[in-house]
């Protein structure tokens, strides 16, 4: 069974600079739990055969005016027939001040009515981008993640493989650090991951013989971030003379996270090896792959090798992660 997430209405209130019109409790102890936002037209109409009561109704200037054409007995029966329908909250943008008729009702059936002064086009967009990130689907990995050039690289291995070791000497080099050992992941779209520390463990580092350090006390502000984008995984793992590792780069390695494809590359480690040098480059590469340039193509088609025939195969890997 999936996990329902829910987010405080009193967080969106502060994300999002709304004023309080009537709240019938706390804002804290009001939890949404929908990711999706309503603007009503066929609702104040009566037609309510999909109405979700989980979503957030967002009234802009084309449903107040709406409204308004009705004419007042109309009108009083169009507020009183939507908010019977007990909508999770109501915001009113453009700071648009909502009629008595629409308090009363707001008051009568307990339902949280907010203004806001932005654009109703900026406070769906707003308001969509937050609960996308808040009521995400989640899981927990272990692992290291960190932003290299841009590009977001979750560093997974085996316990004692050189993670955190690989992490700080990133950092040293001017990348910065997201989470180490615990990464939270989100899906906040169809194609986006999106990675964060548990609050708790946020910044610090664990590395053998030292202890615990704070990243962000002995780095500075500029070493951590809050959150990133996950755009590759690197999996890191002790060097087997007996296996044979990837030369060209022609075939591809995926892994799926949370539904979503994510870019696999096994780096093999052994001493003398510099992973933050090594790491730096795949990102680049990563990057360079994402535009539409393969550097293993190239080479093998001054080489006088008929690219088009070299079907490059996807290969999914399973991560112990």
């Amino acid at each position: 069974m999936t996990e329902e997430y829910t987010i405080p209405l009193a967080k969106i209130i502060k994300e999002l600079g709304l004023r309080a019109i009537h709240l019938p409790q706390n804002a804290e102890e009001i939890l949404i739990r929908s990711r999706d936002v309503i603007r009503p037209g066929l609702e104040l109409y009566g037609f309510c055969d999909y109405f979700d009561p989980h979503r957030i109704t967002v009234l802009g200037r084309s449903e107040m005016a709406m409204l308004q054409s009705l004419g007042e007995e109309k009108k009083a029966t169009a507020i009183e027939h939507f908010f019977a329908l007990r909508p999770a909250t109501v915001i009113v943008a453009r700071d648009i001040t909502p009629s008595e008729r629409m308090l009363a009702a707001a008051e009568k059936y307990d339902i949280p009515l907010l203004s806001s002064k932005d654009s109703t086009s900026n406070v769906v967009a707003d308001l969509v981008s937050l609960l996308n990130v808040e009521l995400a689907p989640r899981i927990t990995r272990h692992g290291v993640l960190i932003e290299v050039y841009g590009e977001g690289i979750l560093l997974v291995g085996d316990s004692g493989v050189g993670k955190s070791e690989t992490a700080i000497e990133l950092i040293k080099r001017g990348h910065r650090l997201i989470a180490d050992d615990a990464v939270e992941i989100r899906r906040v779209s169809s194609k986006s991951l999106v990675g964060r520390a548990p609050e708790n463990i946020r910044h610090f580092i664990e590395l053998r013989g030292v202890g615990i350090i704070n990243a962000r006390r002995i780095f500075g502000m500029g070493a951590i971030k809050m959150s990133e984008k996950i755009d590759m995984c690197i999996n890191l793992e002790i060097w087997d003379a007996t296996k044979l590792y990837d030369r060209m780069g022609i075939d591809s390695e995926y892994t799926e996270i949370l539904g979503i494809r994510v870019p696999v590359m096994t780096i093999p480690v052994k001493p003398g090896r510099n992973l933050a040098v090594i790491i730096e480059v795949a990102a680049m590469n990563n990057r360079q792959k994402k535009m539409g340039y393969n550097a293993a193509q190239e080479l093998l088609s001054s080489l006088g090798v008929d690219v088009s025939e070299l079907q490059g195969e996807a290969i999914k890997k399973d991560l112990d992660i």
